[in-house]
C-alpha cells in the first residue's frame, strides 16, 4: 500500500528589515556617485565584503536594499539565485550591485567581472534590467563597472 505524498505549500513574503536607510538624495538614481555615497556609510570599516542589491522602480527610484552575501576578506560568494530572489520578490524593474574592498583598492578583481557578467545575463534573461556595479572603497573611492565600460 502506497502512502499519499505530501507537498509543502509555500508562501513568499517580503519583510521590512530594520528602520529605512535615511539618504542625501531623492532616491532616484542618475549617476554611480549617488550610489557610491548612499552605500559608503553602510560599507564604512567593514572586515569583509559584503555584496548588496540596490533594487529600482520603473523610474530608477530605489525602493530597496538587499543583503545578498557577506564574504571573507577578499570574497563574497554571490549565486544567482540569491541575487535575483530579492529582485523577484520585490518586484524591481533594475538593479545595480554594490560591494566593498576591505583592503581600500575598489579596482575591479577578475572574479568581479566575471560575476558582473553572469548577474547581468541572468538578470537580462527574467527582465530585469542590471545598469551598474559599484565597487566601494576607502575614503569615498569607488569604481563604476558602467561608467568604466566593464559592464
Amino acid at each position: 500500500m502506497t502512502l499519499p505524498y505530501r507537498v509543502t505549500q509555500y508562501r513568499l513574503m517580503l519583510v521590512k528589515d530594520g528602520p529605512a536607510i535615511t539618504t542625501g538624495w531623492d532616491r532616484q538614481v542618475r549617476r554611480s556617485q549617488d550610489v557610491a555615497d548612499f552605500m559608503a556609510p553602510l560599507a564604512a570599516n567593514l572586515d569583509r565584503e559584503h555584496f548588496w542589491t540596490v533594487l529600482l522602480n520603473g523610474k530608477n527610484v530605489a525602493v530597496g536594499l538587499n543583503l545578498v552575501s557577506i564574504g571573507s576578506l577578499t570574497a563574497a560568494l554571490v549565486h544567482p539565485r540569491e541575487f535575483l530572489k530579492a529582485l523577484i520578490i520585490g518586484n524591481a524593474a533594475a538593479a545595480i550591485v554594490v560591494h566593498n574592498h576591505p583592503s581600500g583598492d575598489p579596482a575591479p578583481s577578475a572574479e568581479d567581472l566575471a560575476l558582473t557578467k553572469r548577474l547581468r545575463e541572468v538578470s537580462d534573461l527574467v527582465g530585469i534590467r542590471l545598469l551598474d556595479h559599484v565597487i566601494l572603497g576607502h575614503d569615498g573611492a569607488y569604481c563604476s563597472l558602467a561608467d568604466s565600460g566593464q559592464l
